[in-house]
């Protein structure tokens, strides 16, 4: 089992031909030790944004080298993932000219090299900076085995790079039409709901469809707050939450490569966010997250409109514009909009944040509640307790009064003993497999209550009995994959997913987790999630450990899976997941049913006005939009 990540920084690593560079400006770049202080101003001047240093030959190659050994380890299956921290940064630098900083663009050389050396089909990069990498869009912009990926600060063309293609309905080129997308940003002070919902409702729907062999990350954190550049408002732990969501991807091969970052607090704090999360350490809780701002949603609906011909997850999506449509509406004067961008900058730029609270991993991993002569997988810790008489005593009165079945009796005491360990931070997560789901769901929930957690978010995959304990005044999240209707489906804290093929579609099943399952934990930020696979759910394990993957960016890891005991075979695989092993590809995914999305629109559509996270455009929006 690979679990290692590498860190890369300083070693000599010169032997890699550069696979993308023009051969005219490498050779130009070369002659740059030599120069003179006045030739190297002189040279400096054919180039946009760029400064020449007598080593800066030198320490672009250790860049791009340091990458492509990255790559090499990644793929090789040395470590698991990796960061690589660079300098000079690459994404904005083009063929044949250095460009904003950027000597070689060491993320598109890797995807180059990783597609030649190790024959990889496709590659998915996201460029997470405040700035547009525009060498890599236009690397790649008429290639389909490559999807790239930019947010970026755009104000109308008015901030750097000034350019035109790095608007939404750029979308690539010939072959590559659709595998180009961007987010333009066009204010400043964008925050955590900000990013998770481009990354719930676009990048991730499009990637999981896409199905990548490899991620590569522009991992630029001046677009966290405090950069001088940026000045966006995103606390560095959101990078923890983004870094994990890509890590259930291409069966978590992921390399981050560092691009920008100006303000050397929170660029440290993000980068060490980043690596944590990479070494598989819990995501802190999110903080402050409600919905994406007017602006936000404005890009996001017009990048969702742009792409809807190329991507199947989004030809059904209710809420798109088919043509016209625009983030440039109706103008405000010329004085009105500096003076709104000014205080907008102002407030962005007096923003404080506090520092990160400590992640400290639980001594113990994962803990299983098991049968006797069910093996225990390796890795994981077999837990059993004896309880206090009188608690077993009340789980007896409860549950089975009428009953004289010890093993569950004990199998109950365990699980709350269980919980209570999650609770005080000595295990992270666990699995049991019980007699009776819908019993041992109701005896959690009630041990949550009693013990006055904050909020407990279960996920029911099949037709089980629910607990509609803590419904009601939100202490619970109830979220069922359910065959049919119910009247739960009226209630904010019920919420039943009905799919017209169940849980066996694996396309409707993973836009339901993408674009309603995700925000709706995100938003709720529980502190426990419970996850319970019912009997007869008809969900095939690739997805069944996607699903307890992408869970785990929640409730600092402390996730519960509850399966039945006839599910055996099927403790392995959620083991691993729980473990931090990403889970295998699910492939390129299909077209869902329609009826199926109009069914998760229809629902969402209902949602929104509670559940902020899950909106995808704003009130009242039409082709005539007032920028803001």
């Amino acid at each position: 089992m690979k679990m290692g990540t590498a860190l890369l920084y300083d070693d000599e690593m010169t032997k890699y031909k550069l696979l993308w560079t023009d051969e005219e400006y490498l050779e130009a770049v070369k002659k740059t030790p030599y120069m003179t202080l006045e030739d190297l101003m002189e040279f400096t001047l054919q180039y946009g944004d760029v400064y020449f240093h007598p080593n800066i030959y030198h320490c672009a190659k250790l860049a791009a080298g340091a990458t492509l050994q990255l790559v090499d380890s990644v793929m090789t299956g040395k470590v698991r993932n990796g960061m690589a921290l660079v300098r000079p940064p690459g994404h904005h630098s083009m063929r044949s000219a250095a460009n904003g900083f950027c000597v070689f663009n060491n993320v598109a050389i890797a995807a180059r090299y990783a597609k030649q050396k190790y024959g990889i089909k496709r590659v998915l990069i996201v460029d997470w900076d405040v700035h547009h990498g525009q060498g890599v869009q236009y690397c790649f912009e008429d290639d389909p085995s490559v999807l790239y990926f930019s947010w970026h600060r755009y104000e109308h063309q008015k901030f750097w790079p000034h350019l035109r293609d790095s608007d939404y309905d750029c979308v690539g080129k010939e072959k590559g039409a659709g595998f180009n997308v961007n987010v333009p940003w066009n204010k400043v002070g964008m925050k955590n709901s900000d990013y998770l919902s481009v990354f719930c409702h676009v990048l991730l729907p499009i990637a999981y469809e896409f199905s990548p062999d490899l991620v590569l990350v522009c991992a630029g954190f001046d677009s966290a707050i405090g950069d001088p550049e940026g000045k966006m408002c995103a606390s560095p732990d959101v990078f923890a939450h983004l870094t994990h969501l890509l890590m259930n991807l291409a069966g978590g091969k992921l390399c981050a490569v560092l691009e920008g970052g100006y303000n050397l607090t929170s660029l440290h704090q993000s980068v060490c966010q980043t690596v944590q999360t990479l070494l598989g350490d819990p995501a802190p809780r999110p903080a402050n997250l409600d919905g994406p701002c007017a602006s936000a949603l404005e890009s996001l609906h017009c990048v969702r409109s742009a792409h809807r011909p190329y991507w199947s997850c989004l030809k059904h999506a209710a809420d798109l514009l088919t043509s016209d449509v625009s983030t440039k509406g109706i103008e405000l004067t010329a004085g009105g909009q500096e003076k709104q961008k000014a205080e907008e900058e102002r407030s962005a730029e007096s923003e404080e944040w506090s520092e990160p609270l400590k992640r400290a991993a639980p001594p113990v991993r994962t803990a299983l509640v098991l049968p006797d002569g069910v093996v225990c997988p390796e890795g994981c810790t077999r837990f059993s307790s004896s309880a206090d008489p009188s608690k077993v005593n009340k789980l007896r009165e409860t549950f089975l009064k009428d009953s004289d079945d010890s093993d569950a009796l004990t199998t109950l005491s365990s699980l709350t003993a269980l919980v209570q360990k999650m609770e005080q931070n000595e295990i992270c997560n666990g699995l049991a497999l019980v007699r009776d789901v819908s019993m041992a769901m109701m005896c959690v929930v009630q041990h949550a209550e009693a013990a006055h957690l904050d909020r407990v978010l279960i996920v029911c995959v099949g037709d089980a009995a629910v607990p509609s304990q803590g419904t009601d005044d939100g202490t619970t999240l109830l979220v069922q994959f359910s065959s049919e209707e119910s009247e739960g489906q009226k209630r904010r804290f019920h919420i039943p997913l009905c799919l017209k093929k169940g849980c066996s579609d694996v396309s409707g099943f993973t836009q339901a987790v993408l674009g309603l399952v995700l925000p709706l934990g995100y938003e709720y930020d529980p502190s426990l999630v419970l996850l319970v696979r019912s009997p007869g759910s008809g969900l095939c394990d690739g997805a069944w450990q996607q699903l307890t993957g992408l869970l785990q960016g929640l409730a600092q890891g402390h996730t519960l899976v509850l399966m039945q005991e006839g599910e055996k075979e099927c403790v392995g695989p959620t083991a691993s997941s729980l473990l931090g092993v990403a889970a295998a590809s699910l492939g390129r995914l299909g077209a869902p049913l329609q009826e199926d999305v109009e069914a998760l629109e229809g629902l969402r559509s209902r949602l929104q006005a509670d559940w902020k996270l899950l909106q995808t455009t704003g009130p009242g929006f039409s082709k005539s939009l007032i920028r803001i």
